[in-house]
């Protein structure tokens, strides 16, 4: 007997906020580092911004298992976020070190795996489909 695998009707949408609030997080810090430079408050705002873009990660991690749970779908959102929060902890720990030749490439890369996972997400409308691939 086969079973039938759904997300929750609103499970993608807080899951599409979660990301979209996570990549505003990463390009505020990445204004802030510029900051960095030229300011005497870019300090506090790139601190700030880190505990924000931290918390943002976590909610997409809370995000990704509401997703997940109520349907069965697959974990794989789960997992991505993991990552990412991994990423994220990596990305704080080498902050805090001040090793920026590691530090500002991570973000670099944090801020366009956050851009390729805000594509993945699917449409929450039934109604959009997915573009037809041609072979």
């Amino acid at each position: 007997m086969a079973t039938r695998t759904t997300t929750a009707p609103g499970g993608s949408t807080f899951l599409r906020v979660a990301i979209f609030a996570q990549t505003a997080a990463i390009l505020f810090q990445a204004v802030t580092a510029g900051l960095l430079l030229s300011s005497s408050h870019g300090e506090v705002l790139h601190s700030v911004g880190a505990r924000v873009m931290y918390a943002a990660s976590m909610l997409y991690v809370l995000a990704a298992i509401l997703a997940w749970r109520p349907g069965g779908a697959s974990p794989r959102p789960v997992l991505h976020a993991s990552g990412f929060l991994a990423l994220a902890s990596a990305q704080v720990i080498l902050g805090i070190a001040h090793k920026p030749a590691l530090h500002v490439p991570l973000g670099v890369l944090m801020f366009g795996l956050s851009m390729l996972a805000l594509g993945h997400v699917p449409a929450t409308d039934p109604r959009v489909k997915p573009p037809r691939r041609t072979p």
